[in-house]
């Protein structure tokens, strides 16, 4: 069973929800604003890829940030993802490992088909 990171609203993870239900692909989803994310679930995620690979500094919630608060490393970064959710890259796909991280069609059929 694969674990969807996300929040409901996002365009992105829309996309990739629907992906997953037309290819029939068991997931169960996680919302970071009801739910959260735990700051040993962040460590375990940096210590697969770069923080700046799971910062989304693409969209608002980077863009509005004063430049003293962005992250500058792994530990600046975990700290801001973990007290706004919103800046980390979506969706977050794992298993027991992250097998996919946003939604790129060609990349889905790859991995999960």
């Amino acid at each position: 069973m694969y674990k969807v990171y996300g929040i409901p609203n996002c365009d992105t993870v829309k996309k990739a929800i629907t992906w997953l239900k037309e290819n029939n692909i068991p997931y169960e989803f996680h919302n970071y604003k009801k739910e959260g994310i735990s700051e040993e679930k962040l460590a375990s995620w940096l210590d697969q890829y770069a923080w700046e690979v799971l910062v989304n500094k693409a969209g608002t919630t980077w863009k509005k940030l004063a430049e003293e608060d962005k992250a500058t490393d792994a530990t600046s970064a975990l700290q801001l993802m973990a007290s706004q959710t919103s800046v980390i890259k979506r969706p977050i796909i794992e298993a027991e490992k992250i097998v996919a991280i946003g939604f790129k069609p060609e990349e889905y059929s790859k991995i999960f088909l």
